[in-house]
């Protein structure tokens, strides 16, 4: 078996939405002065990769530490939006030739190569956006969870947040953002561990998100 990490690590120096403060990992306790190394982590909930629960958007929805463990592992594909330009929509057109797989999948991946411009000031730009259609198309199919290699679901200056609403609003999808190196995962089907930090009341949490090929 061969796994392949999907996972950005975290840093201060990352990449954080706008507005968002970067983490800040601090070290109190050293090897030298304690015997022993402990680090102090002081960061936001949706920080680097990570999951987006109901509870992010939707009052009184589900929090991550509230699903089963088996909302974190399935079956996954991914679609290959890379030719797509800035600002390009992701729509159905898209997964049509690759619908069977598409609706079997637990977890639905879009590809779109942003992932390159991660560390730069490019990454918050006019990143491709998935259509409203498609959002409905993965509730509406019973999918675990969508993930995409950009920074949001929806538009980087979106004030109704659409696509997060109408995906959350169903209660059973998550949604991942800013996965990494999906060009490495190939165009056939596997199995996703996407697991989140599990802490109370958790509107969504830095995920380890890991491809399992056979």
């Amino acid at each position: 078996m061969r796994i392949l990490d999907l996972t950005h690590t975290i840093t201060e120096s990352m990449s954080v939405y706008p507005g968002t403060e970067p983490p800040v990992l601090s070290v109190p306790c050293t090897i030298a002065l304690d015997g022993y190394t402990e680090t102090l982590l002081h960061l936001y909930s949706h920080t680097g990769t990570h999951m987006d629960a109901p509870a992010h958007m939707i009052a009184g929805g589900l929090t991550l530490e509230r699903f089963p463990p088996e909302q974190f592992v399935g079956s996954a594909f991914v679609i290959d939006c890379s030719a797509l330009g800035a600002g390009a929509c992701i729509d159905l057109s898209l997964i049509e030739k690759e619908l069977e797989a598409a609706k079997r999948a637990d977890f639905l991946l879009f590809r779109t190569g942003w992932d390159k411009k991660w560390g730069t000031n490019a990454y918050f730009g006019d990143f491709p956006c998935i259509s409203s259609a498609l959002a409905d198309f993965i509730v509406s199919t019973g999918k675990k969870g969508i993930g995409l290699d950009v920074i949001s679901v929806d538009p980087i200056n979106s004030k109704t947040m659409e696509n997060h609403m109408r995906i959350l609003s169903g209660g059973k999808t998550v949604i991942i953002e800013n996965l990494r190196d999906l060009e490495k995962v190939g165009k056939k089907p596997f199995t996703l561990v996407a697991a989140p930090l599990k802490f109370e009341s958790s509107d969504g949490a830095p995920t380890r998100v890991l491809a399992l090929m056979d």
